[in-house]
Parts: C-alpha cells; sequence; structure tokens
C-alpha cells in the first residue's frame, strides 16, 4: 500500500447541482454556478485541523466527520494507498446547504477528487491543473452519495444523465454510466432558495416505495423529452419537467416551495423541485430569463441566476 505523500497541497473547486428537473430522478442533473472551495495540505505531523467559511460554516464538523475529510479516507482505502499522518483543511463553501442545490454532492466530490491528486507519485509545478480521473471520481461519488445525479454533474459540469448498478447481481461490477448530452445555447436557469432548510434524508423518506404503472410510464415519456427539450428545443421545457414520481409525494414537506411551483408553472414557466428541495428551479432561456420572477405574495426568496458551467471539479496544484 502506497503511502500519500505529505507536504502536498491542492486546491478544489466543484459547482452546485440540480438534480431530478422534474421527471428525471435520480438519474438526470445540471451543474450549477455556485462553488464550494477547498484547499487541502498533507502533513507529516500527526493530527487534523479544519476550518470552514461561508454556508454552514457554524454548523458542519471540524472533526473526522467533516464530509470532505471522510470522503477523503474512503478514497484511498477504495485505491490502496495509505492516508497521510496529518491534514490541513480549509473550506469556503458557495453552495447553500439543505436547499436542494447538491451540498452533500459537492463535498463527496471533492473528498474524492482531492484524495485522487495528493495521492500522486509526481508534484504537480504551482498553479499548473491536476488530472485526475473524472470516470472514477464519478463511479465513487456516486456509490457515497447514493444516486449519480448531482455528484456526476458536480463531477463533469453541464448535463449529466447517469445510471448505477442495479444491485440485481446481473450487473455485478458495472461501474456508474453517464451520457453527457450538450447543453442547448439557449437554455438557461433561474434558482429560488428560500430561508428555510430541509435535510435530503427526511424528504426522501416520505416517497412511496411503489407507483402506478401509468404514472411511471407517464414519467418515462417525460423524461425522455426533458433530454430532447435540454438539448434541442427548449420550447418543450414546459411540458417536459411535468413529474408523477416525487414532488407531489413531498408537497407536505414543503408546501411553500410546491405553492411556488404552481404558481410559476401556472404563468407558464418550467418550474421544478431542485433536487429534494426546498429551493425551486426554473428552466428557461437566456431571452426569457429575466421575466422569471418571484410573485408578489411570495417573500423570503432569494433569486439567483448562477448559469449552467460546462466544466465540473478542477484541481490545482498550490
Amino acid at each position: 500500500m502506497d503511502a500519500v505523500p505529505d507536504g502536498r497541497t491542492v486546491h478544489v473547486r466543484v459547482p452546485a447541482s440540480s438534480a431530478n428537473l422534474g421527471p428525471g430522478f435520480d438519474s438526470i442533473g445540471l451543474a450549477l454556478g455556485l462553488w464550494d472551495e477547498y484547499t487541502v495540505t498533507t502533513r507529516d505531523e500527526p493530527g487534523l485541523t479544519i476550518e470552514v467559511h461561508g454556508h454552514g460554516a457554524d454548523e458542519v464538523p471540524t472533526d473526522e466527520s467533516h464530509l470532505v475529510h471522510a470522503t477523503m479516507q474512503r478514497t484511498w482505502r477504495e485505491l490502496g494507498h495509505e492516508p497521510p499522518a496529518g491534514l490541513l483543511l480549509v473550506a469556503d463553501n458557495g453552495v447553500p446547504h439543505g436547499r436542494g442545490l447538491g451540498s452533500s454532492a459537492t463535498a463527496i466530490v471533492a473528498g474524492v477528487v482531492a484524495a485522487q491528486a495528493l495521492s500522486r507519485p509526481d508534484r504537480p509545478l504551482p498553479g499548473s491543473p491536476v488530472d485526475v480521473d473524472l470516470e472514477t471520481a464519478g463511479h465513487l461519488s456516486s456509490v457515497l452519495e447514493g444516486h449519480p445525479d448531482n455528484a456526476t454533474a458536480s463531477v463533469y459540469g453541464g448535463l449529466t444523465v447517469s445510471w448505477m448498478p442495479d444491485g440485481s447481481g446481473r450487473d455485478q461490477g458495472v461501474r456508474t454510466v453517464t451520457a453527457r448530452p450538450a447543453l442547448h445555447e439557449e437554455v438557461d436557469v433561474v434558482v429560488f432558495v428560500p430561508e428555510a432548510q430541509l435535510a435530503t434524508r427526511t424528504a426522501r423518506a416520505v416517497l412511496p416505495r411503489e407507483v402506478p404503472l401509468a404514472a411511471a410510464a407517464a414519467n418515462a415519456g417525460r423524461a425522455a423529452l426533458l433530454v430532447h427539450a435540454l438539448t434541442a428545443d427548449p420550447g418543450y421545457l414546459h411540458g417536459a419537467t411535468r413529474d408523477w414520481l416525487h414532488q407531489e409525494a413531498r408537497r407536505a414537506s414543503y408546501p411553500d416551495t410546491m405553492a411556488l411551483v404552481d404558481s410559476l408553472r401556472a404563468d407558464g414557466h418550467a418550474a421544478v423541485v431542485s433536487g429534494a428541495g426546498p429551493s425551486v428551479l426554473v428552466l428557461s432561456t437566456r431571452a426569457d430569463r429575466d421575466a422569471v420572477t418571484v410573485p408578489q405574495e411570495f417573500s423570503g426568496w432569494r433569486r439567483l441566476t448562477p448559469g449552467v458551467p460546462s466544466v465540473g471539479a478542477q484541481v490545482t496544484a498550490c
């Protein structure tokens, strides 16, 4: 087992993401131009030091359970490397926590790519990009996250459509597979972020274990149409974002979110719950983006226009 070299420092940037986009449950993801940034240094002196700035600075743990640190340890074990004796981790969180914008996935992706970069036997020049295996990063991040939509969007950027082994045994040994359709140049996004938070595990707990065949069939058709709308004809975005699987089941968990979705859709906007909520994402076009605003009866929602970055996780040597 090779030891991770000490005295190495890397800087990692990972974008936020929105998952599901209506009918693409646990499979379709879109990167968002909100970024978490981390500087990680390996040290020969034992011990862990974590500094957190930005979103969640007063909430996230600063011990071994910090998600980036825990993910790095898991990644090194998976790749057959002995972790360094000590670590310094400085986090600057630009992705809001508990809002359905993939904050857990960004942390996991950051941990995987940082671990890969720091375990390289060579020493890249300071300021130079560090190549990592994005396919491995996408697979490990998806396994640790539990589903691939957020994770792969943060790894690759842009639009992703992903699937994982289903556990049946027929696909044993299969890694996460990700397609990266080219996003239509006119597609843009508007995100409405509330003050309230909602844990993903809470939102997933209310989902039914089974759905009617008619609902599954309708959802499959709209998911296929969604990919077409995002890549070829944004005129279909409103119809393509209708969902039958998860949003209605969660309505009681975030009634304000669903009320905003309903209002925006009634005005002709392709509004969906972002990930597990409670943020709302509107898929729009560059020409129509400015017309997407919070109706007057809603207050406390922050409007963001982060754009969709074409690149995902990036690592630079320091």
